[in-house]
């Protein structure tokens, strides 16, 4: 396993594995049983950054979440997991009341609802401090002030260590960073977004945004992230869902435009080269790209967890990036 640093405040900053394992379906979906064995082996392996979100999985049950980070809190007491395991939570997108629909009627970004989001977090996962903590959903009906001046007090209060945000607008990033820092704030150092070897279209409107999907990186996230190396960025659904290797899995209809052909063919050319499996060089081109990116992995389980864990010390050549960048 290789590690970055993340965060540039020394009493906030963290040292991280360049995989992170993803906790969405622990708890629901993927059993008690077999989210330890998963999380055990990751951390045998020496991973060390682990994902979840308040709201995980509320769609599963009809409940408003906590399925995930309840199971991590159980797992951390009985194995004994302490600061050496960095995990990272979101909120903002825990639904008002249980659903098993995704809706708009989700909590806000205030900083009375930041307190106490984050308090439950904590409960959850049993630790006094959230190592990482996102805004998981931009929120519009706060102002933006008082968004970054809730997430700062929590910071203060010593209950939080770093800040990211996912899903936003690069505006609104932007916007609530120089607030943080004109103020003198902690302000978001890591920004989660969906980003993969494929470029998936980014104007096709969702259920929060008509002006097009807030979860994709952008010409102008990249752009952003290449302006400031110190920012970092987690991918989440690096691997398509499996789509990079199942034929049973086709590619969702954001991928389906001009440069998807070629870029799968230089993906299998270099896949034959290294003899690694697609996924594997779409995650060490990932980690180690010329924006470098930390792949949030999600896995159902050890054996496939174990695909994701070789790819983390794959080194692709420089030829082999090129013809990988290249490719449009």
């Amino acid at each position: 396993m290789r590690y970055r640093t993340i965060g540039r405040n020394p009493d906030s900053r963290r040292t991280v594995s360049v995989l992170s394992l993803g906790a969405m379906r622990f708890g629901t979906t993927t059993d008690e049983a077999t989210s330890y064995a998963i999380l055990d082996r990751y951390v045998e392996a020496g991973g060390t950054f682990i994902d979840t979100a308040n709201n995980y999985a509320f769609w599963v049950n009809g409940t408003q979440g906590g399925e995930s980070e309840q199971l991590l809190g159980r797992w951390r007491r009985s194995r004994g997991v302490g600061d050496e395991i960095t995990i990272a939570t979101k909120l903002g997108g825990r639904p008002d009341h249980p659903t098993s629909t995704f809706t708009k009627d989700v909590e806000s970004l205030t900083a009375k609802t930041i307190r106490e989001s984050a308090e439950r977090s904590r409960d959850n996962l049993g630790t006094d401090k959230l190592d990482l903590l996102y805004a998981h959903i931009e929120d519009p009906r706060v102002p933006l002030q008082e968004t970054v001046e809730g997430f700062a007090a929590v910071v203060a209060d010593g209950t939080v260590g770093l800040l990211g945000a996912s899903n936003h607008r690069v505006w609104r990033l932007e916007r609530a960073r120089a607030l943080a820092a004109a103020a003198g704030l902690p302000g978001y150092e890591v920004l989660q977004y969906h980003h993969s070897y494929l470029r998936h279209r980014t104007d096709e409107p969702t259920l929060r945004s008509p002006d097009g999907d807030l979860g994709v990186t952008s010409g102008d996230h990249l752009s952003y992230l290449r302006e400031d190396p110190s920012l970092c960025l987690v991918a989440y659904s690096p691997l398509l869902n499996g789509s990079y290797g199942r034929t049973d899995k086709p590619l969702a209809p954001g991928y389906q435009n001009a440069g998807t052909a070629t870029r799968l063919t230089a993906l299998a050319e270099v896949a034959a080269e290294t003899g690694a499996t697609r996924n594997q060089v779409v995650l060490a081109w990932l980690i180690g790209g010329r924006i470098p990116a930390i792949p949030l992995v999600g896995a159902s389980s050890v054996a496939q967890l174990e695909e994701s864990l070789a790819a983390a010390d794959l080194d692709l050549t420089q030829d082999q990036r090129a013809k990988l960048d290249a490719a449009h």
